[in-house]
């Protein structure tokens, strides 16, 4: 998979999402938080998705008090949704909203880490499911839709140990690797729509309720932030932005995590 760097000389033109429909999974906190009120800040109607109500109706009166245009939610928990739930999704985006222009993969499932001798059957398909299948199938419900815009972008927001496994990341590393085998494949497969791109995304470590779970003892307010990186992630979404497909966006790697939003 090439790896691509947001140009120096790149900055987001104020509201370059103007118009457009993003959906955002897990929304409701950390990175996908961030992500939605970033695309809001450009104009985005935001599609928000995430397993709790409550979170998604605290990210909904962010968005609105701030100005964005009004978002619309959609709770789904991924570890218990099948065929039939995806396509439903899909079917109320384009009958309320009439288009989807976008799409960011940042939902996850993160649990206590354990060797590999400890994960139980269970554990392994409920992240393989939430980590790897909800996107693939996320992808195929919405592709419709993502097809009639004139510029769509699907961003899946993948992890450093899909690069570097280590111990005890057994089940998670694996899940995010296959998730960089699904961009690559899906990519190939959607050459012949030019108006469709698919593109991954690593943030790196950042200061997020998900990376307290699993680094309880690090220094936080030394990592960049949710807000911080989520820019990064209008270079991919933005149709003036990147025009490639089944890349890697290494923000650990190029410096741009500093890049600011309009």
């Amino acid at each position: 998979m090439d790896a691509i760097r947001i140009p120096e000389s790149y900055s987001p033109t104020p509201g370059c999402l103007r118009d457009r429909v993003v959906m955002v999974t897990g929304a409701g906190q950390g990175l996908g938080r961030a992500v939605a009120m970033a695309c809001a800040r450009q104009g985005a109607q935001v599609v928000l998705h995430g397993r709790r109500q409550k979170k998604l109706d605290a990210v909904y009166d962010e968005i609105v008090a701030a100005g964005g245009p009004e978002p619309v939610q959609f709770p789904l928990d991924l570890a218990k949704a099948g065929d039939a739930e995806f396509q439903a999704m899909a079917a109320a985006i384009g009958t309320q909203l009439g288009r989807l222009d976008a799409l960011v993969h940042c939902a996850v499932q993160v649990d206590q880490l354990r060797p590999l001798d400890d994960e139980t059957v269970d554990r392994w398909l409920t992240m393989l499911r939430v980590n790897v299948v909800a996107a693939a199938a996320l992808n195929r419900a919405c592709r419709p839709l993502l097809q009639a815009s004139p510029s769509a972008s699907v961003v899946v927001t993948v992890e450093s140990h899909a690069l570097s496994p280590s111990m005890f990341w057994g089940s998670f590393a694996l899940a995010k690797q296959a998730l960089l085998s699904m961009v690559a494949v899906q990519a190939q497969e959607w050459r012949l729509h030019g108006n469709l791109r698919i593109n991954a995304l690593l943030p790196g470590p950042v200061a997020t309720p998900q990376r307290n779970r699993t680094h309880p003892a690090e220094d936080a307010t030394a990592l960049p932030t949710a807000d911080t990186i989520a820019a990064g992630y209008l270079y991919l979404l933005d149709p003036a932005g990147a025009s490639a497909s089944g890349a890697l966006l290494d923000l650990r790697a190029d410096g741009s995590a500093g890049i600011k939003a309009a």
